[in-house]
Formats: C-alpha cells, sequence, structure tokens
C-alpha cells in the first residue's frame, strides 16, 4: 500500500512512496534526504542524490549517512548535479524524464538492487512559469509509475523561493506532503487509477482545475474512475467541474467514495455522468 496524507518526517517509506517536501532552510532538506536515502540503503536500494551545486559538493552532503563512501565506490549510491542536467531555466520534458527514472529503476533492478530510491531539491526546476506548468505535469506522470514500479521520491521545494501558490501546483500531485497545502490531492492509487483525496472547496477549486488539465487523465472504457476513499468534502463547483471535465473527452466518471456527501450532491445536481459507488 502506498502511503498518503500529511507528513512530519520522511522515514517508513515504502517502495512505492512520493513525499512532497518544503523546507525553509537547505540544511532542513538534507536532514531529511540524508534520512530518506539511509532507509534507502539499509533496504538494499540504489540511491541518488540530486541538487544544485558540484559532485564535490553533493558528497559532502551525504556525510553521515551509513556506509556511503562504500556505496560511492560501489555504485549503489549517486550524486547528480541538477546544473549539469538542466541549465538555468530549462524545462523539464514531462516523458523523456519519466522515462530517464524508468530506465534508471530497470538498470538498478538488473544489478540486483531492490529498486531506485532518489531524494532531489527541485527548487531550480519551477522557477518560471513554464517551468513550473511542465514540472507538475511531470511529477503526477511519474507518480503514475511509481504505484507499481520499486521507484520511491522525495521532492523537495525551497520555502524562500517557490511561494505558496507554486507550491500548491506541485504538492496537490504528490500523495504525501509536509504542508497542508493545498487542501487536496491528486495522485496515482494502487489500483492504477487516480485517487483524488483531502477537501475541495472554494480555496481551491481553481488549483484543482489547472491540476486536472495537467494531469491530463485519459478514459479508460469510457471512464475516468477515482479512488476517493480519502475525500473528506467536496463542494458542488468541483463537481460540476469533474463532470464537464470528463464529458469533453466523451466519458462519464466514477467515484469510489465513503463520504455520504457525494453522493447527496450528484444527486442534487443532477449529473448524469457521474456515479458514486461506496467505497469498500
Amino acid at each position: 500500500m502506498r502511503r498518503s496524507g500529511l507528513v512530519e518526517h520522511v522515514r517508513g517509506f515504502g517502495p512505492h512512496d512520493h513525499v512532497c517536501w518544503r523546507y525553509g532552510d537547505v540544511r532542513e532538506f538534507r536532514d531529511r534526504a540524508r534520512e530518506f536515502l539511509s532507509e534507502g540503503l539499509a533496504a538494499g536500494y540504489r540511491v541518488r542524490y540530486t541538487g544544485p551545486g558540484d559532485v564535490e559538493a553533493l558528497v559532502r552532503h551525504l556525510d553521515g549517512v551509513a556506509g556511503v563512501d562504500e556505496a560511492l565506490r560501489t555504485g549503489a549510491a549517486h550524486v547528480d548535479p541538477l546544473d549539469a542536467s538542466y541549465p538555468s531555466g530549462a524545462v523539464v520534458d514531462p516523458v523523456t524524464q519519466v522515462r530517464a527514472y524508468a530506465e534508471a529503476t530497470e538498470a538498478a533492478l538488473a544489478a540486483g538492487y531492490a529498486g531506485l530510491r532518489v531524494a532531489a531539491d527541485c527548487t531550480p526546476l519551477v522557477r518560471t512559469p513554464e517551468q513550473l506548468a511542465a514540472f507538475a505535469r511531470y511529477e503526477h506522470r511519474i507518480d503514475h509509475y511509481m504505484a507499481d514500479q520499486p521507484f520511491s521520491a522525495m521532492c523537495a521545494y525551497s520555502g524562500a523561493e517557490v511561494d505558496d501558490r507554486a507550491f500548491a501546483q506541485v504538492a496537490c500531485m504528490h500523495p504525501n506532503s509536509n504542508t497542508p497545502s493545498p487542501g487536496f490531492r491528486l495522485h496515482a492509487a494502487d489500483d492504477r487509477f487516480t485517487a483524488l483525496a483531502g477537501e475541495l472547496d472554494p480555496t481551491n477549486g481553481d488549483l484543482f482545475t489547472l491540476a486536472l488539465e495537467r494531469a491530463d487523465l485519459r478514459p479508460r472504457g469510457g471512464r475516468l474512475v477515482f479512488d476517493a476513499t480519502d475525500l473528506t468534502f467536496v463542494d458542488h463547483r468541483s463537481l460540476l467541474h469533474l463532470s464537464g471535465h470528463a464529458a469533453d473527452r466523451g466519458a462519464s466518471v466514477v467515484l469510489r467514495a465513503s463520504w455520504p456527501g457525494v453522493a447527496t450532491l450528484v444527486d442534487l445536481l443532477d449529473l448524469s455522468n457521474v456515479r458514486v459507488e461506496r467505497a469498500a
């Protein structure tokens, strides 16, 4: 099972988990990254640390990780300077980036590791509107890859450099975050469908619209199916938009929900292309 929700630390994450971490001080990120990667090494994963700076600086950031020197020598651990792959202002191509991590995961498995685990400071990749839009799309795509492959990641963003609105756009594409913003989560579910969790209300309705567009969900059998087990509230505007979003794709919506208010609202709004199924 994948973890989902508000988190206070990065310990105990499994092979398919994905966490968004907003940090106030870069030392906080490095502490959490060491924690996340230490557990990965101990569990038999190949680990990768990515961020701005040169190789020597990134290696120093890993001081204190048990066995890291040997891991760096054997290839169990890698450091990946962000500047070498993405010059300032570069816009990530979501498809290419997912393919790169898929190949790295397959290589780790072929080398006998349990999978791949990455801790990355993604701040330089979301500084412009174009970068942010592309990276939010990438976050959703890679989350679906993680759901059934042994690839886990911690994606970190500086609170000093990434404002609240920008952070919310990437945080909502993760199953886990260390902040309650933006209140909802749109991410991959264990069954290869999409999970919709948290609360959808007037404060985040515009962001929900944007997240759906960026996720670019593809109907299966003419349906968009959502695991809404952890959806605790949804307002009528969000349901109307979800219905319209599906209709534009020639699809219906299935919401597998626990909150009884969803079915009541769907009936009141007479949304003929939305069906609510009681979650088990």
